[in-house]
């Protein structure tokens, strides 16, 4: 080999490696992988705020924050109680799995941070208002109706306006103080939004309104006929319109959010895809500007990384583990839980049990999914992993407690009582009838149990295992397909679960849930 063609080589390794390291050293598409649908983001100087969809959990619409658009924590939600209502606290037979609060808007205007958002449960439109987004207090303004995927909107001349609808679109201008919408403002403000990717199955909804050196934007989210989610924008040098729209993004069904700039000039797009079972996963894609329009994309498509600071990973700011021990002051929950539905706050605790999460029953459920207290974290991708220590010494006859990725089509690992004797379990909900595949005695009290998914390539299989020790782990039950299904509309979550078939009062104890980015191979 002469001296010539080794250079070339060394030219080439080096241009590899290079490319390599700035990869390893940039931001990667997805930005979150884990379910935050519905973003809408602001900055505040050189601080940006995110909230986004959770729906029936408790407390609900996250906000996040960060200082890079890539590294995201949890600092508050908007509200701890969307309603006091029988579907809500999961009464009387009713729940609200897929509904409670959809997509937000989020806005800063005169110092203050505003959240709407809309609940077809309730049948009403809230608006959230705070001086401090991470520590409130947050005061509700609430109307009806129900008004769907609105964005809120303060323009210059100090008017608040609400749009809103799926395909015609529609405004509406608020009162001063929030309480309700001035009678006689509302109209159609674009009569087909979807007519830039007709044919659709999908039509044009999920608003977000900007205004960007005089012109308004408007972002929505259609879904042609035969082809894939898809971002649309109209522009107008009035809100009144007359409103001109096109195609800006359609690759990879990466769709539905907005834009915000950085404190040195850039634009990026948020947006989300849907990515099977793991839930709706947030994207960036960076936008430039011709002649007045904002163009997103890479020559039209999403990039893989990203001129931004490399992800350290959602592990502590959006999961996190927890060892249910509390200092005093602390509050009793981190920000990474939320329950599944309204909680009944007399039938848990992290206090009477030093460094235990007690989840007490109340009352007899036929059914798990209608069944109050479960405590949720997310999934997360491309793989992870949950883990619990059950203490099962306190639970009464027909009981059943462990770990569960929730979702319509559950899977559960944990323990039962029967006859006075504890059994380890796995059930399977894939066929929507929960099927009890294995149950192995159990002859002591305590037990480890993990639960690992797998969302590479959009396998969504999720494996469950026990342990008597916490060192070595056996598989039990079967795996589990799982389904991203639009009666929940949320991606699977991690949950801690106990509830009585039989005889109410008992409780279980959990010393630790762990959450990891690792499943055994």
């Amino acid at each position: 080999m002469n001296f010539q063609c080794i250079s070339f080589i060394c030219v080439i390794s080096v241009m590899f490696c290079n490319e390599v390291f700035a990869q390893k050293n940039t931001a990667q598409n997805p930005i979150i992988y884990a379910d935050v649908p519905d973003m809408s983001i602001i900055r505040v100087c050189d601080i940006y705020y995110m909230s986004s969809t959770t729906m029936h959990m408790s407390p609900g619409v996250p906000i996040m924050k960060s200082k890079d658009l890539v590294n995201w924590e949890l600092v508050n939600y908007a509200y701890n109680k969307l309603g006091d209502i029988d579907e809500l606290n999961l009464v009387n037979g009713k729940s609200t799995y897929g509904r409670g609060s959809w997509a937000s808007s989020i806005r800063y205007h005169n110092n203050t941070y505003y959240v709407s958002t809309f609940a077809q449960t309730t049948g009403k439109t809230y608006i959230y208002t705070t001086k401090d987004i991470e520590k409130g207090p947050w005061v509700e303004h609430s109307f009806k109706p129900s008004y769907h995927d609105n964005s809120l909107f303060f323009d210059d001349d100090g008017r608040i306006y609400l749009i809103w609808g799926a395909g015609k679109l529609n405004i509406v201008e608020l009162k001063e103080d929030l309480s309700n919408v001035k009678e006689g403002t509302e109209h159609v403000l674009i009569e087909n939004a979807s007519a830039p990717a007709i044919p659709v199955m999908l039509p044009a909804e999920g608003s977000q309104l900007f205004k960007v050196n005089g012109k308004y934007y408007l972002f929505n989210i259609s879904w042609p006929r035969g082809g894939m989610r898809t971002v649309i924008i109209h522009r107008a040098d009035n809100i009144t319109g007359p409103w001109k729209g096109k195609v800006a993004l359609q690759d990879k069904g990466v769709a539905q959010g907005g834009f915000v700039d950085t404190p040195d000039g850039r634009w990026f797009a948020y947006l989300f895809r849907d990515n099977g079972s793991v839930g709706r996963i947030p994207y960036l894609v960076p936008v430039k500007w011709e002649d007045g329009w904002p163009v997103l994309g890479v020559d039209g498509k999403v990039p893989e990384s990203l001129d931004l600071p490399v992800s350290t990973g959602i592990i502590p700011g959006i999961v996190n583990n927890d060892e249910f021990k509390r200092k005093k002051g602390e509050p009793a929950l981190p920000l990474v839980w939320q329950w599944n539905h309204n909680p009944e706050n007399s039938l848990w605790s992290v206090n009477e049990r030093k460094g235990f999460l007690r989840l007490k029953t109340g009352r007899v459920d036929s059914l798990f999914l209608k069944s109050r207290n479960t405590l949720t974290q997310r999934t997360f991708g491309p793989v992870c992993s949950g883990s619990a220590l059950l203490d099962a010494s306190n639970m009464k006859d027909g009981d059943f407690a462990g770990l569960v990725v929730l979702q319509l089509k559950f899977g559960q690992v944990g323990v039962k009582i029967v006859n006075g004797e504890k059994f380890v379990f796995m059930i399977n909900n894939k066929t929507n009838i929960p099927t009890e595949i294995q149950s192995i005695p159990l002859l002591q009290d305590k037990v480890y149990l993990k639960i690992e998914c797998d969302f590479r390539d959009k396998v969504d299989i999720a494996e469950f295992f026990y342990s008597l020790d916490g060192e070595t782990w056996k598989t039990i039950g079967n795996q589990l397909k799982m389904e991203y299904k639009l009666e929940h509309f949320m991606g699977y979550r991690f949950g801690l679960f106990n509830y009585a078939s039989k005889n109410p009062g008992g409780f279980a104890d959990f010393d630790f849930f762990h959450i990891t980015g690792h499943i055994s191979e």
